[in-house]
Order: structure tokens, then sequence, then C-alpha cells
């Protein structure tokens, strides 16, 4: 792109370019796809598009789910483009999906959508999940199944760690201590990292005895797992709108089973006091909004008001939500030849989270495709 002779101008970025917490340049240019922060060579009457405001990586939404319909069903590949489309016009440009349905490989050859990196399919127990979701196994054959599913991600795996068990009527663990060791050494070995779904307080200390990779959700924190988490780097993907929706999934499970009930509210109502503490502690803590079946696409920003109703300043929420997880995935952000995926807001939204709401300009590969 943006060759002499291409239609589409070189961009002159003026304003405040955000490359990191405390580091910024005042102008930078994209051409080719890539961004530059020196003026390249241009042929004569190359056409330059001056984009004045601040400058930010494209948002990262470390927990998505392409492909999976509001009926909880596989979508079709165009519908799954459709999510992909809707989240880029909120400014997401790099999604990690965090366990699909369909294949949708597919979509990581369209031009125009955003980055996607994909785990492989949820591994999860027999009757421990969503039908339909996951490949269902028994411990002795899960770390066959994590094996496969690393193979057939782009180096994710994902685990089930606890559901809720009809028989005891509450969360708990799907698996032991010695499972999860298993599932991430599989994992480890088959060159994939691992990231799991623990909602209850039990599940995370062996999460974290296995050395797994990242924690989604991860709504059982107490002080002693927040210390353990913020020890080892292990990070914690936040889906704080999937979290306030615990009191419908309560009220659904209350007749047959209050523990359970009771269980979720309590999960629910130390959201922000938990999410505050993991901060505080130094958890890495990274954007993620859980699209995809029950919660619909384009919820970014509703994810970003969450985390600042938890306490965080505009400049924590945008390395939650930009520099950090392109750092834990290995995807350049704005160095000098990194690929210009980014957003032009008017406001800093160091000062104001809500800046990065209307981004007057979205750059996904070098090319405008908003704004």
């Amino acid at each position: 792109m943006l060759s002499a002779d291409s239609d589409t101008p070189v961009l002159h970025l003026t304003g405040p370019i955000l490359l990191g917490p405390e580091q910024e340049i005042t102008e930078a240019w994209v051409h080719q796809g890539r961004i530059h922060h020196q003026r390249p060579e241009l042929p004569t009457g190359t056409e330059v598009r001056t984009l004045a405001g601040f400058t930010v990586p494209g948002l990262a939404d470390l927990h998505c789910h392409l492909g999976i319909g509001d009926d909880g069903k596989g979508t079709t590949l165009e519908q799954a483009r459709e999510q992909a489309l809707t989240d880029r016009d909120t400014g997401v440009l790099l999604i990690r999906d965090a366990g699909p349905i369909i294949d949708t490989s597919p979509l990581q050859q369209r031009a125009a959508l955003p980055r996607l990196i994909r785990c492989g399919r949820h591994v999860a127990r027999t009757r421990r999940y969503l039908i339909g979701y996951a490949e269902e196994v028994e411990p002795e054959d899960l770390p066959a199944a994590i094996t496969h599913e690393a193979g057939r991600g782009d180096g994710w795996v994902k685990l089930v760690g606890d559901w809720i068990d009809r028989g005891l009527g509450d969360l708990t663990p799907c698996w032991d201590a010695a499972t999860f060791r298993a599932a991430a050494d599989a994992a480890h070995a088959a060159g994939a990292r691992i990231t799991t779904h623990p909602f209850a307080e039990d599940t995370l200390p062996m999460a974290l005895d296995a050395a797994f990779d990242c924690l989604e959700h991860a709504t059982g924190l107490t002080d002693d797992t927040i210390a353990r988490a913020a020890e080892s780097r292990t990070p914690v993907v936040t889906t704080l709108v999937n979290v306030g929706e615990f009191e419908q999934y309560a009220a659904q499970g209350e007749k047959k089973f209050p523990t359970y009930a009771a269980h979720m509210r309590r999960l629910r109502e130390g959201r922000y006091d938990r999410t505050r503490d993991a901060l505080e502690a130094g958890v890495p803590l990274l954007v993620g909004t859980d699209a995809g079946g029950v919660l619909g696409h384009g919820i970014i920003h509703d994810e970003l008001d969450e985390l600042a109703r938890a306490g965080m300043t505009g400049t924590q929420i945008l390395q939650a939500a930009a520099w950090g997880p392109r750092t834990f995935l290995g995807v350049p952000a704005l160095e000098d030849g990194a690929p210009a995926d980014l957003l032009v807001v008017h406001d800093d939204p160091r000062a104001d989270h809500r800046a990065l709401r209307d981004p007057g300009v979205v750059v996904l590969g070098g090319r405008v495709v908003k704004g």
C-alpha cells in the first residue's frame, strides 16, 4: 500500500504519538503499511494526508469469540466476519479468540479485519461446560486433547478450569492439581501457551502451581492468589462486563442451586474490589470482553468503562487495552517500522479513557478503514 502510484495517501500523524505510558513523539508517517518515526523519502507528487490528534495503538480484545451467535451456536464464516468488523469499528484491531466453535482461520486472510490470534477450541471436562462449545474429555485424556488443540490454534490453548458441579450445586474445579499440571506441561511441550477459565477461588492456586500463562475472568482472586499472580507476573484478562451478568446466571440457577447462586452473587459484588486490589499489587491486567454468545460484539468501551469504575486511570486503561496486550502477545505497537494499526482520537485518552469511544480515524495495515 501507499506507493507513489497508489490511490491511498501517505499519512502524516501530527500531535502526540503515544508509544507507551511514558513515551511519546510529536509526529510520524504511515507509508507502505508501516509507521515511520522519520519522514520517508517520497516521490514528487505523492499525496499526503495529515491527521491531527492523539495517536494510540489499535485496541486489543484478549477474550473474544468470533463465530458464536447469540443463540450459543456456531455462525457462518460471513457472520463471523461481520462480528470482526463490528469490533474493528470500535477501535479493536487485535483479537485473541479465546475458544471458537467454527474454524475462523480463513478470517486471517481477509483484508480489513483485525489481526486474529486463535486459541484452539475450548477443552472441558465431560458434561461440565456449555453444550456444543468444547472438546469434552476425562482427565486421563486431557494431555492428548491439549496437544491436539495446540495444533489447531495460533500458539494458545484454552482450558475450562471450573464450572458448576450439579451434584454439589456449586462451582468446583473440573480437574485436580496433577491434571492442571499435566495440561500445562502438554501445552508447553507443544510450543503453545495455555490459559484457563477460573471463576471459583479453589481453581486459581492449582492454575498458578501449574504455571498457566494467563487467567481469564479470575473472579475468585484472593489476597493470596493476587500476591502469587503479581509475583509470577501472570496476567489476568478482565471480563467485567460479563461478570456483571452474574446476577442473571444466579437468578436462573437459584431455585435448584441456591449455593451456586449465592456464590455467583458474591463474585459479582467483589468484582471492582478484586480488580483494584490486583492492579495495586502489580498483577498485569489485560482487557477482554467475552464477546460472542451471551454478549454481543462491539462492547470494548463498556469494558473500559468498567475498568474506570474499578478505579483505573486513563493511562492504566490504555496499558491494559493497547500497550500491554501487544507486548504480551508479541505484536508490535507503534515502534518505528511496525505495521500501522492505530487510532487517532481528538482528546487525550490518558486524561479520560472515554476519548477512545469516538476514534476520528481507524487505520489498519496502513489503510484508513474508518474516518
